[in-house]
């Protein structure tokens, strides 16, 4: 739920835009940076707050940035200045940072070790959540009862949550400052390194498509179809997250592959610009299949490569490098478009794609190595 709520209220500004324009009698540009300001919030706060806390308890700790997310959405819907609404997106983005942070060695230490991976994948299913249903839903709720609303509905949800974490989640202590890996040390693990630019290639190529699927789609005849093109990404995402639930603990690995295979395929065939509507939703299908559970799959590398000491201070650096990966999607995505066509699209995916594969395959000693696989070898 706490994911659901960090996506949420990062991705709910594209769906309201006019209505946030018109309420804050701003121009859609200026209120598209809500979410660039919620985006800078993430990656600025996420290492710091991992290791300013890594020794503070965890329920603790959950609950103040779920309060922040409280505070700071609740400020939203009231607000009528630009600048405020502005600050309160960049520490509702500093909340989300701090909590991408925590959630996986959190959910990972209520479970016995050989459920870890499995663990993951339950705690990080409301990211497809908000994507294919939250979204959606809240860009309707816009329309009929005003963005303003759509907000305080969602500080309404999260004293829900709050009430949800003091009746049901497990307290744990954190880690003493003399048992924590630092980022260096964190950073020079055998496996850590590159995972991370897996993961920065991977989201890259995945930010690309997905931030300018709009445009890409329109010469396709198929511009006034985003909607459902994006609910069957979101369904099949879904999908994708309970298959890698079953089976990372087994095939972690294999798992990375076959994903990174599978949308290097959907990109090569994109390439070719067969054009017809079966063709494109087919592809946007299999895209959702390879994409759904990459966080928890890569998280879970990141956890096992970095070890329970180090799992507390990777996570946020894993968080830094994936809103890198987002931010320079629309950077590079938005020069492709300007300078070349979307038909470039395929291309860069394909390039990007490779350079991840060959990194994932070479890694084999090292990263992408489950806790049952490492067990296994041992």
């Amino acid at each position: 739920m706490t994911g659901f709520i960090c996506i949420f209220t990062e991705t709910i500004p594209a769906g309201l835009l006019p209505h946030l324009a018109d309420g804050l009698n701003i121009s859609k540009g200026m209120a598209g940076q809500l979410v660039t300001a919620y985006a800078a919030g993430s990656i600025v706060a996420a290492i710091p707050f991992a290791i300013f806390t890594g020794s503070f308890r965890r329920r603790p700790l959950l609950l103040a940035i779920i309060i922040g997310f409280l505070i700071f959405n609740s400020i939203t819907a009231l607000s009528h200045s630009y600048l405020l609404t502005m600050i309160a997106r960049f520490f509702a983005g500093v909340s989300a940072g701090a909590a991408w942070g925590m959630i996986a060695g959190y959910a990972r230490r209520m479970v016995p070790d050989i459920l870890r991976g499995r663990a993951l994948a339950v705690a990080m299913v409301g990211t497809p959540l908000a994507l294919t249903f939250g979204v959606p839903a809240g860009t309707l709720l816009g329309d009929l009862i005003g963005w303003r609303l759509v907000f305080g509905l969602m500080s309404i949800l999260t004293i829900g949550l709050i009430a949800w974490v003091l009746w049901k989640v497990p307290d744990y202590p954190g880690q003493p400052a003399g048992k924590r890996l630092t980022i260096g040390q964190v950073l020079v693990l055998p496996g850590v390194r590159p995972i991370l630019m897996v993961v920065l290639t991977w989201m890259l190529a995945h930010n690309i498509l997905y931030t300018y699927i709009a445009p890409f789609l329109e010469p396709l005849g198929l511009g006034g179809r985003v909607d459902l093109i994006l609910l069957v990404f979101g369904l099949v995402a879904l999908v994708s997250i309970w298959i890698v639930g079953l089976l990372i603990d087994r095939y972690l690995r294999l798992l990375i592959l076959v994903s990174l295979l599978g949308f290097l395929l959907v990109s090569l065939a994109l390439w070719t610009g067969v054009s017809s509507a079966v063709f494109v939703y087919a592809a946007v299908a299999f895209w959702g299949l390879t994409f759904g559970g990459a966080a928890t799959l890569l998280q879970t590398a990141l956890a096992e490569a970095s070890g329970e000491e180090g799992v507390d201070i990777v996570m946020p650096i894993n968080t830094t490098v994936w809103n890198l990966a987002i931010a320079g999607g629309g950077i590079v995505g938005g020069s492709l478009l300007e300078s070349v066509g979307v038909q470039s699209f395929p291309g860069m995916l394909v390039i990007l794609l490779l350079i991840s594969l060959i990194i994932a395959w070479g890694a084999k000693k090292h990263g992408f190595r489950s806790k049952q696989q490492t067990l296994q070898d041992s």
